[in-house]
């Protein structure tokens, strides 16, 4: 029931403008609802928060929020099986970051199979050789991937990518080289498209990785873009729903900064942003929480 009653009052508050005066937005019939979900991968030492407990909460919080779009972290190979039975509606792609078949954890893209169609899919490696299964970069502690797919919207035949990641945890050089390789390979592979990018950086936005992103970092490297990208938050049209931190080591260490995000580029328009809140003391759908952004693509 606490989790249900949550449920609602995020919903009502995201949803809806806040004002007496003034009627419910009208929700745009091609929208998408794009949601960025480090799940935690299977650990049993979790214990009581271990994937078995909490693997239909991640299916029913994508389903209450409908999503349309999932860019997840940290998901092996049987997680992803397990939201396929949960989630029917939903196909996924990527590859096991090891091998780049299926070992070890996904930086998988879901999506609603009735609604896109994957035009092109491609995981890159986060290191100096991104064609190469398994690299390691930099000084990162672990392998890195990102994962993207190209899309086509079945409702108007809008075409737009996806890229979704996930950097290193312990290595600085290894999440600014990462996100300046991310940015050369969203301009060389989407040029001017429409460009969604979900992930849990490992970065707050006082983080020269965050500034490097955004493409206000002073000392931006010549090969690099110019132009970065755009929080969601930033120019989403409802104000920001939630709150500001997204890890929480289930419930042990909230109140940081954020470090999940979802960026877009100039092609998109932002109606709504938010990071979904687990209720105080759990159940837990993760270690981290959910943001979710309700996105528009421009007309040409």
């Amino acid at each position: 029931m606490q989790s249900y009653s949550r449920s609602l009052i995020f919903s009502g508050a995201f949803f809806l403008l806040v004002s007496c005066n003034t009627a419910p937005a009208p929700t745009p019939p091609n929208s998408l609802n794009v949601m960025s979900f480090n799940i935690r991968f299977n650990n049993p030492s979790d214990g009581e928060n271990a994937w078995p407990s909490r693997k239909a909460l991640v299916a029913n919080t994508v389903q209450f929020y409908r999503a349309d779009l999932i860019g997840v972290q940290e998901a092996l190979k049987e997680q992803l099986d397990d939201l396929s039975a949960l989630l029917p509606e939903f196909a996924w792609l990527g590859v096991g970051r090891d091998d780049g078949k299926e070992l070890g954890e996904y930086s998988a893209i879901l999506y609603r199979k009735d609604r896109f169609e994957v035009l092109q899919q491609v995981t890159f490696w986060l290191s100096e050789e991104p064609e190469h299964p398994g690299s390691v970069g930099w000084d990162a502690a672990i392998t890195r991937v990102v994962t993207w797919a190209k899309f086509q919207d079945k409702r108007d035949a809008k075409v737009f990518f996806l890229f979704n990641t996930h950097f290193d945890h312990v290595g600085q050089r290894a999440r600014e080289e990462s996100a300046k390789l991310l940015l050369r390979q969203i301009q060389n592979v989407a040029g001017s498209e429409p460009v969604i990018v979900t992930g849990d950086f490992n970065a707050t936005a006082s983080n020269l990785v965050y500034e490097i992103l955004v493409g206000d970092a002073v000392e931006q490297d010549s090969l690099t873009p110019a132009h970065g990208l755009i929080n969601a938050r930033d120019i989403s049209m409802l104000p920001h729903y939630g709150p500001d931190w997204t890890f929480h080591d289930f419930g042990r260490a909230t109140e940081r900064p954020g470090i999940d995000y979802i960026f877009v580029n100039h092609r998109l328009n932002v109606l709504r942003h938010g990071i979904i809140a687990d209720p105080a003391g759990g159940p837990y759908t993760s270690d981290h929480l959910p943001v979710l952004a309700e996105v528009v693509i421009q007309k040409k």
